[in-house]
């Protein structure tokens, strides 16, 4: 991507996370960034590229940060809650809730491919989830995954509101994995 590019991805991403996808428009995005429309336009194509790019890139740094947090583990049971605990990092620079969330409410079309990229988003945690939980020889795998992926977007959903729903969701997830901890295990 050239610096020019780069600049649109990084104002495109404060404006879309802040404001909204719909109610940003591309005027604001090539004025943010300092370049003009029609150098956004050759760098992107449309604007869903755009929001679809500035997906992506989020998604790349969420993913990077969950591994890394996986790979500190010293036990796959205490993996398995890794998330929640990337989560915690996360949260700390991103207050506005969950930017995948909020563009699968903004962009309801299945065919966008900002969609597309949120959904899978949400189906790579889950299946993080799942892999963890087979890791670490939990019973029933896919119901813990799905459990915990309803804990870990709850957190998310609810994070814009003045209580820490991260700490209680964390705590219950653990609880969760000591549940499924198979006898001997």
């Amino acid at each position: 991507m050239t610096p020019a590019g780069r600049r649109i991805v990084a104002a495109a991403e404060e404006l879309f996370y802040n404001r909204g996808i719909t109610a940003v428009g591309v005027d604001l995005i090539a004025e943010q960034s300092g370049v003009t429309k029609r150098t956004l336009y050759n760098q992107f194509g449309s604007k869903d590229r755009l929001v679809a790019t500035y997906l992506a890139e989020r998604d790349r740094r969420w993913r990077s940060l969950v591994r890394a947090t996986v790979d500190r583990c010293e036990r796959p049971m205490e993996a398995v809650t890794a998330p929640f605990e990337a989560l915690r990092t996360w949260s700390e620079a991103n207050t506005r809730g969950c930017a995948f969330i909020n563009a699968l409410a903004e962009l309801p079309d299945p065919s966008h491919p900002a969609h597309r990229i949120a959904a899978n988003q949400k189906l790579w945690l889950l299946n993080l989830f799942k892999e963890l939980a087979v890791a670490a020889d939990c019973s029933d795998p896919a119901t813990l995954a799905t459990r915990l992926l309803v804990l870990h977007e709850g957190a998310l959903a609810t994070q814009p509101l003045p209580v820490d729903t991260l700490s209680d969701a964390a705590d219950l997830a653990r609880a969760l994995v000591r549940a499924s901890e198979r006898p001997g295990g």
